[in-house]
């Protein structure tokens, strides 16, 4: 089973990290930005596309967002778990918005995902989503679920205040993402053989055989 894995807004914390660009840019404290609710972030004073593609890179050249966001708690521990039953996870996200930032970009995404131990077999950078042959997607973006969806695709919604309208199923949790990715290896036949306790070596474990332990 090979399952499609959204990177902002998903493994990692974009809105909080981005946040602090925007305060920067509107000269105010990060705490006086209202909780992200639109995708487009208009709460934030974001006024169109120009605004935020000016705002976005800033966020991505200046601040290296990519290098620096929270990684959403247990993606790494679930994709691991996951990878270990069998499951080939594929990275896919729309990163390489901007022109002439793509090494930047390229970079700090993969020395993220290596700081915070993410696993995968493959790392896709593009927007048109429905492209990519994946058996099950996790995705936060409306128009990605959307047109996922409306292709035929097998799409679990990342549960974010602005994807609130979206049908099951959802997940609000790194947990519930691997529960049903699990259900749907059963439902294909496969027999899913859980790690016990103490055996799991966890997202740690690429760091630990970098470092020869």
């Amino acid at each position: 089973m090979i399952f499609g894995v959204d990177l902002d807004g998903v493994c990692g914390d974009f809105s909080s990290a981005f946040a602090a660009v925007v305060a920067d840019d509107l000269g105010v404290a990060v705490e006086a930005l209202p909780p992200r609710q639109h995708w487009d972030f208009s709460e934030w004073g974001i006024r169109d596309e120009a605004h935020f593609r000016s705002v976005h890179e800033r966020a991505v050249l200046e601040h290296h967002v990519f290098r620096t966001m929270p990684a959403i708690e247990g993606c790494a521990d679930a994709l691991w778990r996951l990878s270990d039953a069998g499951v080939w996870i594929r990275l896919i996200t729309h990163r390489l918005y901007i022109n002439w930032g793509h090494q930047e970009v390229v970079a700090d995404t993969v020395a993220w995902l290596d700081e915070h131990g993410i696993p995968y077999r493959d790392l896709c950078f593009l927007g048109q989503k429905p492209e990519v042959q994946a058996d099950i997607y996790v995705d936060d973006a409306p128009h990605n679920v959307e047109a996922l969806r409306a292709a035929g695709n097998d799409v679990i919604t990342f549960a974010q205040p602005y994807n609130a309208h979206l049908a099951d199923p959802r997940a609000a949790t790194w947990e519930e993402v691997e529960s049903i990715v699990l259900a749907r290896l059963v439902e294909r036949g496969a027999v899913v053989e859980q790690t016990l306790p103490g055996f799991d070596e966890g997202a740690e474990r690429l760091r630990r055989r970098r470092e020869g332990r």
